[in-house]
């Protein structure tokens, strides 16, 4: 039965363990920082939980979980810096409370610590390891620039936008779920729908945190919303619209940071009935993970575990 109090306090024990030398606090204070930032763990928490509901000792998997972990966070170093992002988790981010050179040289430790944490598993296990954790991190580098991409373009199409956000965000779930996997000696078969299922699950995830922040409410969400409005973001909120009522919200894109441009765009989505559409998105995307997840050999109690997992992350709050 999974524990998830119990997978969370080996993660953390493993963080507070990290090979981050005393010496060079210009280097690995940093690091440091940016892994006690808190989150919601979900990353190493699934690659834990897969491992242990396909029979094996999750401890098994910890220094997979520990990599994609740190390998996550090292996205972030660096996305906040391109995205010249002034907090993250209710604090300054790396490259404000430092400098962005910092952030730059923090991050790119943080990959290669990450590649040989992940490393760290059974002689035959590592080309299956390494496959996957370096072709999910070309995959990752292909979202981000996609996202960039974005940033000029005033044509993206959801379909792009879906692509994008299942290369920046949801192949990571996958490589977390498949680490798991491989520590447990799955079958391909079962590599293959337990990624199915944490693609199809980080789908739900971003959608629901593009619902989040246009929709939620700031009290509970944890930070003023409207801010993907603000900035132009292409979300998929913002791409359908562009298709469907191009010259209403047109006149808004660069419009400016202003209240009445958040209330503008808010009115045309409502109208567009985009909130209750991006809803039933979400839902079909965790009802695809759960069919994947009904493919793989697991006790019902850890089955469980997983569906309502993909439940609480498609309909949170915060």
């Amino acid at each position: 039965m999974i524990d998830t109090s119990e997978l969370m306090e080996m993660i953390d024990r493993g963080i507070s363990r990290l090979p981050l030398p005393d010496h060079l606090p210009g280097l690995y204070d940093p690091i440091r920082y940016a892994m006690n930032g808190g989150g919601k763990r979900l990353r190493p928490l699934l690659c834990l939980a897969t491992c242990q509901a396909l029979g094996v000792y999750p401890e098994e998997a910890l220094n997979q979980a520990l990599g994609v972990e740190l390998f996550h966070n090292f996205t972030l170093l660096h996305d906040d810096v391109m995205d010249r992002a002034d907090s993250r988790r209710g604090r300054p981010t790396v490259h404000c409370k430092w400098n962005d050179t910092t952030a730059i040289l923090s991050g790119d430790t943080m990959l290669t610590l990450a590649t040989q944490i992940v490393a760290k598993c059974p002689s035959d296990k590592l080309p299956s390891v390494l496959a996957i954790f370096n072709s999910t991190a070309m995959q990752i580098y292909e979202g981000q620039q996609m996202d960039m991409d974005f940033e000029s373009r005033s044509d993206v199409t959801v379909n792009e936008y879906m692509d994008m956000i299942r290369l920046k965000t949801s192949v990571l779930l996958g490589c977390a779920c498949q680490m798991g996997a491989l520590m447990a000696d799955a079958s391909g078969s079962t590599v293959r729908q337990l990624n199915e299922f944490a693609v199809n699950l980080g789908l739900a995830f971003q959608l629901q945190d593009d619902y989040l922040d246009t929709f939620g409410d700031p009290a509970t969400f944890g930070k003023n919303t409207g801010g993907d409005i603000l900035n132009d973001k292409k979300t998929w909120l913002l791409s359908t619209a562009m298709q469907e009522a191009p010259e209403r919200i047109g006149q808004w894109i660069n419009a400016g940071r202003t209240q009445e441009k958040i209330e503008a765009v808010k009115a045309v989505y409502e109208e567009l009935r985009l909130p209750a559409r991006i809803h039933e998105l979400i839902d079909s995307y965790a009802a695809a993970a759960l069919s994947a997840l009904d493919m793989v050999n697991i006790s019902s109690v850890d089955h469980e575990w997983f569906a309502s997992l993909t439940h609480n992350l498609s309909l949170r709050e915060k």
